[in-house]
């Protein structure tokens, strides 16, 4: 089997468990992530409970493009776009009017955060889905983020449904994303380089 079958066949796997409510440990633009089907409200509180973490700590959703993007977000101001496309580091932006998602992954204030996503594996695995994914730094909560696989915590490896194939990691520059605030009158402040 050659190394596109493989992938292939790990992206349909990957959605077949995101599809039945699993959650999944794989390999983003940025980090490895822990990651559900963002509207499975079920599947996000197993997140929530692998990593201890608060329900009313937010998490990011990625998706493939701008159309799934002005699907679950009210409006994108052309200054967002001219940055997405401006700036090579990932970048997610907390839109303050989230809709079409779950509940559960929506802040307290009706903001979302979400990035499209460069990562091809999880680029494939939202379009095969048709709904775009939670992205979490595969930690317990209130430790280090692990910027490699090897130190991904064994607790969070045994309790996820599917470990993606290392194979699938091209991550360029192992780094957080840079986190930006849209506001309502269009402007954004940066809250994480």
């Amino acid at each position: 089997m050659n190394q596109e079958d493989n992938f292939t066949k790990d992206v349909k796997k990957a959605v077949e468990v995101l599809q039945q409510g699993g959650i999944i440990l794989y390999p983003t633009d940025t980090i490895w992530g822990i990651g559900c089907d963002a509207t499975n409200a079920k599947a996000i509180k197993k997140i929530y409970d692998l990593k201890q973490r608060r329900a009313s700590k937010s998490m990011i959703v990625l998706v493939e493009d701008e159309i799934r993007l002005r699907h679950h977000v009210g409006y994108v101001p052309e200054t967002i776009y001219d940055l997405l496309e401006s700036v090579k580091k990932p970048i997610s932006v907390i839109y303050p009017d989230a809709k079409n998602l779950s509940k559960e992954v929506i802040a307290e204030d009706g903001s979302i955060a979400i990035r499209i996503t460069s990562h091809p594996f999880c680029q494939a695995m939202i379009r095969l889905l048709d709904k775009p994914i939670v992205s979490t730094s595969a930690n317990i909560s209130g430790t280090i983020s692990p910027i490699a696989f090897q130190s991904i915590d064994e607790s969070i490896k045994e309790n996820v449904d599917l470990v993606i194939p290392v194979c699938h990691e091209t991550i360029n520059e192992v780094k957080a994303s840079t986190i930006i605030q849209l506001k309502d009158d269009g402007s954004f402040k940066v809250l994480r380089d």
